[in-house]
């Protein structure tokens, strides 16, 4: 039993597994998983947990150097982009072109990590880094 962190065993998983470079994704409860990658599925009613809530958690116990967005999430989700830029001040931002370039690049991932998000574009790719 851990003292605290990440309780899900799914998630603490994989982010003990991640390297330098490897991608997760936390996204709404309409995000596409493809074929071939594992989905850790949060979702219990709609807007629970919420997106933000998980990214925040994630956060806490992922060392990244990387986030990555769909350029859609700015202007049509504002109040989420909002959050991810307090949570993410620091990392380097990949801003996808659109919606589709965003869900090929989740192919690559670890594993998709679904939410009960219901808002538009609240999805994000993490990309690992060294604590060292």
């Amino acid at each position: 039993m851990q003292k605290g962190g990440m309780l899900n065993s799914s998630i603490a998983k994989v982010l003990a597994d991640l390297g330098h470079t490897d991608t997760i994704v936390i996204g709404d409860c309409g995000l596409p998983v493809p074929a071939g990658v594992p989905k850790i599925d949060l979702a219990l009613k709609p807007g629970m947990p919420s997106f933000v809530d998980v990214v925040t958690e994630v956060a806490k116990n992922m060392v990244i150097e990387k986030v990555e967005i769909a350029g859609e999430m700015e202007g049509r989700n504002p109040e989420v982009y909002a959050a991810m830029q307090a949570l993410f001040p620091e990392q380097e931002w990949i801003v996808d072109a659109n919606h589709e370039v965003f869900k090929e690049a989740t192919k690559k991932a670890k594993c998709v990590i679904r939410t009960g998000e219901i808002t538009p574009y609240a999805n994000i790719i993490l990309h690992s880094n060294v604590f060292f």
